[in-house]
C-alpha cells in the first residue's frame, strides 16, 4: 500500500548500521493482527503488510538461523 499509513510510527531495524543503510522499517504493535514493513530508503513508497504471527515467525527464524538472509 502506498502512503496508506500516514499515522504509522515506524522504527528502523536494529541492524541498520551493519549493512550500509539497506534496511527495513516496521510499524509493529499499531494495527491489530498486521505488521506493516517498508524500505527505509523510500519512506513515501509502498508498505507491505504481513500477519503479525507470520512476521514474528520470520524474525525468529532470522535470529535463530533457521532462515538465512541472502
Amino acid at each position: 500500500m502506498r502512503n496508506g499509513l500516514p499515522n504509522a510510527r515506524w522504527r528502523k531495524s536494529s541492524y541498520t548500521g551493519n549493512n550500509g543503510g539497506a534496511c527495513v522499517e516496521v510499524a509493529d504493535g499499531q494495527f491489530t493482527g498486521l505488521t506493516p514493513v517498508r524500505d527505509s530508503k523510500d519512506p513515501s513508497g509502498p508498505a507491505l503488510t504481513f500477519p503479525t504471527t507470520s512476521f514474528a515467525t520470520f524474525v525468529t527464524g532470522l535470529k535463530t538461523g533457521t532462515i538465512a538472509p541472502s
